[in-house]
């Protein structure tokens, strides 16, 4: 009787594009560096108590979140006989455990009893959030206090590369969407633009496995839900009556045109989630896929004339959109953050506009 772990392991031999794919654009519960290197990461786990080990201590933990992909590779009869196996055994029958802990199918932790398992790990993604905001923390604290020290006089080092930015995220994002409530949603709007900025580049750097952190749909999630959160708590009166009530709009109208407006209000949150997390993972996903046809032309390494062809389509191409996603990772950085400067400025807008366009059409008669 053939175990999950088995099948597995009889599918390593060939290569698989997909599972190779998706094993790189998903989270696990350790960071592979390069050939051999692998840096194991905390697992923090609750079930019955509070337990903390290395991920290095799990069996089968290479396979992160990307077992299942993994899974899917399996030939019609292995699929047959795990199925058979599992309508007889435990979860945890096909896996090895760690005092009582293994990974499940969709990468979380847990126990071999089925209890409920909280698993509040340090995966790849919150590693690499946490080392993001590490790195927002120095850098604008620096700047802050080079300009403590030298008031008045010309930006120097990382002061004057972070300079143009900042006035670039407050002149061309901020001010024409926000206008005099600029400094009220400044700070939000370059913590945002440099998050997803410093985000996007780290998944562009090769040497350490290329960290998928805005590729994360609930990294996305959580962003888009600030924006969502501020736009709505700090709207006027005439946004809401504009949804509700909107006026010169007959009863029958409103009844249509009502729903489809408080759809639009989550609707927009929606928009931004999906948009960040679709484009960082799919040039992700392209990249990889490039360099799969290395492999898929080689078959694997038994043919060294088709690699060789395969490289010589795959290399400039992939060059071409690594150059590219440099462009996309800061594109989409200033995208979610006017965007989101769009929407705030929305929910605060009031009649003052129609207010004068009324007062100099009544002038003009």
């Amino acid at each position: 009787m053939l175990s999950v772990g088995q099948v597995t392991a009889a599918s390593e031999g060939k290569y698989d594009a997909k599972a190779f794919a998706m094993h790189h654009v998903a989270d696990a519960h350790e960071w592979h560096i390069v050939g051999g290197l692998t840096i194991p990461l905390p697992c923090i786990v609750i079930h019955d108590g509070l337990h903390v080990f290395l991920s290095s201590k799990m069996p089968s933990a290479h396979h992160g979140t990307a077992e299942a992909e993994v899974a899917e590779t399996h030939t019609a009869a292995a699929d047959a006989a795990v199925h058979a196996a599992e309508t007889h055994a435990s979860p945890a029958a096909h896996h090895e455990t760690y005092n009582g802990f293994y990974f499940s199918e969709s990468g979380r932790i847990a126990h071999e009893d089925g209890g409920f398992t909280l698993d509040l790990s340090i995966t790849k993604n919150v590693a690499t959030l946490i080392i993001v905001a590490l790195i927002m923390f120095l850098v604008f604290t620096s700047v802050a206090r080079a300009y403590g020290r030298r008031e008045g006089e010309a930006p120097k080092g990382l002061q004057s590369f972070m300079e143009p930015l900042i006035i670039f995220v407050r002149d061309e994002v901020a001010k024409p969407n926000l206008g005099n409530k600029t400094d009220r949603y400044l700070p939000y709007l370059l913590t945002v633009f440099f998050f997803i900025w410093i985000s996007n580049m780290m998944g562009l750097i090769p040497l350490i496995a290329n960290p998928n952190l805005t590729g994360n749909i609930a990294v996305t999630c959580a962003l888009a839900l600030m924006t969502f959160l501020i736009t709505n708590l700090h709207a006027n009166k005439y946004y809401w009556g504009h949804i509700f009530n909107p006026p010169g709009v007959p009863l029958a109208i409103k009844v249509i045109l009502v729903p489809i407006e408080l759809a639009g209000v989550f609707i927009k949150p929606v928009a931004l989630m999906i948009r960040l997390f679709a484009n960082i993972t799919a040039g992700h996903i392209i990249i990889i896929s490039l360099v799969g046809l290395i492999f898929v032309f080689g078959n694997a390494g038994e043919n060294i004339g088709g690699g060789i062809g395969g490289a010589a389509v795959a290399v400039p191409f992939t060059l071409f959109m690594s150059f590219l996603e440099l462009l996309v990772a800061f594109l989409q950085a200033f995208i979610f953050t006017m965007l989101s400067a769009l929407f705030i400025s929305l929910a605060q807008e009031d009649h003052q506009h129609d207010n004068h366009a009324a007062h100099a059409a009544a002038a003009h008669h």
